[in-house]
This record gives structure tokens, C-alpha cells and sequence, in this order.
């Protein structure tokens, strides 16, 4: 008989999702807990939004958070690619062939 660990994040009441190991779970419900957050933020704004567009605005936003943190400056974006800083290599001096010595046949 196998054993399979399982991780349900529940919200309000109501299995969200399952996941199979415990940091996407942590990380799911961190993401919902965002979203409530913004949601609350959207509620006071004056902005008129219908609790389906603030919702999914809301998820969205926690979804894509790095890229709203650096929109709003917070954050620096990464580089993808790193930059090599660019080596100055001693010019290698240049030894010049002595002239070939010339032998009289007499």
C-alpha cells in the first residue's frame, strides 16, 4: 500500500486547491492572501469595479508580483543574463626575427 502526503489550502471554508508538496501550498496560499489584500485595497479606492473584475484583477496582480514590484519601482529587475566585465590582457610584446645573416660563398 503507498502512502501519498497531500496538501489542501482551504479558503472561506472551501478546499482551493491540493497540492502535492507543502512550499507550492505555502506558496498558493501566500499568493491568495495577496489577493485579499488587494482586493481590500480595490474596496476603498473610488475606482468602480464588479466584485468578479476585482477579484480576478486582484489574483492577477499576486500572481505576476515581481513584475508589479518592479513597475512600481520596489524592486530591481534581475539580469537574465550576466554582464562579464571585460578583461584588459597585456599587450604581448612583439619579438622581431633578428635578420638573417647573409654568409659570403667565395
Amino acid at each position: 500500500m503507498a502512502v501519498e502526503s497531500r496538501f489542501v489550502v482551504i479558503r472561506h471554508g472551501v478546499e482551493a486547491k491540493t497540492f502535492m508538496d507543502k512550499k507550492s501550498a505555502d506558496e498558493y496560499d501566500k499568493m491568495l492572501d495577496m489577493a485579499d489584500n488587494l482586493a481590500d485595497v480595490f474596496a476603498q479606492s473610488p475606482l468602480d469595479l464588479s466584485d468578479s473584475a476585482s477579484e480576478e484583477l486582484s489574483i492577477y496582480l499576486a500572481q505576476h508580483r515581481e513584475e508589479v514590484l518592479i513597475a512600481l519601482l520596489a524592486k530591481k529587475p534581475a539580469n537574465k543574463t550576466p554582464v562579464k566585465k571585460a578583461v584588459k590582457k597585456k599587450p604581448e610584446k612583439e619579438v622581431e626575427p633578428e635578420p638573417a645573416k647573409l654568409s659570403k660563398v667565395s
